[in-house]
């Protein structure tokens, strides 16, 4: 599977789960988790989505272990802040558990951004 797909299939997950809370918050009429289903969204849903387009419109031939690597780190990170936020603001897990896997999370999504920075400055593109 091509990395823009990949990254668009984990786009449509994110999307679903997000969708899901903020369905769950407005049937509940509780809108703790919003900042969860904030990040879900963003990090997971747009921010997938976006690099899935920029792998589709500039990146030919990206370096195969940065790709890789680079969307490991994305998902892995997105998972982190997704689960971890969700679980810090639905009051299941105290924050002083969380911050580091929230800190090491947000740091990866930084870190991901910086690989994509990378791959579109140094790889040929696929259009001119």
């Amino acid at each position: 599977m091509n990395f823009d797909r990949k990254f668009l299939v984990c786009a449509l997950l994110y999307a679903i789960a997000g969708m899901s809370l903020g369905i769950y918050m407005a049937a509940t009429d509780n809108h703790g988790e919003l900042v969860a289903h904030a990040h879900i969204l963003l990090v997971g849903f747009v921010v997938s989505f976006i690099y899935g387009i920029i792998h589709k419109l500039w990146l030919g031939q990206p370096n195969s272990a940065v790709a890789n690597l680079q969307f490991y780190i994305h998902q892995a990170a997105a998972l982190i802040l997704s689960v971890g936020l969700t679980l810090l603001y639905g009051r299941v897990v105290p924050a002083e558990k969380l911050v580091p896997a929230l800190t090491g999370g947000s740091l990866a999504v930084l870190i991901g951004a910086v690989m994509m920075l990378y791959m579109v400055l140094t790889t040929r593109t696929v259009r001119s």
